[in-house]
């Protein structure tokens, strides 16, 4: 990790995330105002009659969590386990997967939140289910189960609704019936009047629709290094070809 060893982490995730440097990562990160592997602001796009006050309030969740779709919530590691195990364990499930490229993402609002939705495929709505379940099943022992005080933070910081209300569910993480797999663009829309959002939408239809096709080819490992502090990308760890 660049700032931490990552044996210290508070949080880590498993996610998809295009490969940093690609058109994909840039474009995401751009949109969201941070790149979580270089660990830097960059410049999110103009958009007419929204302040850059707003669009930055808007992203602020995903922001945090850096330009990813997750398939296992932050977790933090149970007693006993350390990070060398961990990254053992998520390059285990990624060699045991197959590499796909995503359908074309479309903007959708889902409840309260923009997000990034692939168009529906069984193949790749196959692959990215196998890797949300591998990842639960898999790595669920190394995870510490949620404290009601974790809980109660997470809720409060930095995640969606919907993925606060998964919390809530006593099995969590493993709830793979409600799992959907998207990459998110704004946190909760309530915080802007109807107009800012309809322009937000907007613009990111048109922000994200030159995406060129992205390739779901490995598993990407983030970390928080301490509660509330942005997500570093600490690897990314190739599926089988």
């Amino acid at each position: 990790m660049h700032h931490s060893t990552p044996s210290a982490a508070h949080r880590y995730a498993v996610s998809y995330a295009p490969n940093p440097g690609s058109l994909g990562w840039l474009a995401g990160s751009h949109w969201l105002g941070r790149c979580a592997a270089l660990l830097q602001p960059l410049q999110q796009p103009e958009i007419e009659g929204v302040s850059p006050q707003d669009l930055q309030q808007l992203t602020a969740a995903p922001r945090i969590h850096g330009w990813h779709a997750a398939l296992m919530a932050p977790f933090a590691l149970a007693v006993g386990t350390d990070w060398v195990t961990l990254h053992h364990e998520v390059q285990t499930v990624a060699h045991s997967l197959e590499p796909v490229v995503l359908p074309p993402l479309h903007v959708e609002r889902i409840d309260d939140f923009l997000a990034l939705v692939p168009l529906a495929s069984p193949a790749a709505n196959a692959l990215i289910h196998k890797a949300a379940a591998r990842c639960m099943t898999q790595l669920q022992p190394l995870a510490a189960p949620p404290s009601d005080a974790g809980l109660a933070h997470q809720q409060s910081a930095d995640l969606t609704h919907r993925q606060a209300q998964l919390l809530q569910h006593p099995s969590h993480p493993l709830k793979l019936d409600e799992y959907r797999f998207y990459l998110p663009i704004t946190g909760p829309l309530q915080q802007v009047d109807a107009q800012t959002q309809a322009l937000v939408f907007d613009a990111a239809q048109e922000f994200f629709s030159d995406l060129p096709p992205l390739r779901f080819n490995s598993l990407a490992l983030f970390a928080q290094p301490a509660p509330g502090t942005d997500f570093v990308l600490l690897d990314h760890l190739e599926m089988a070809r």
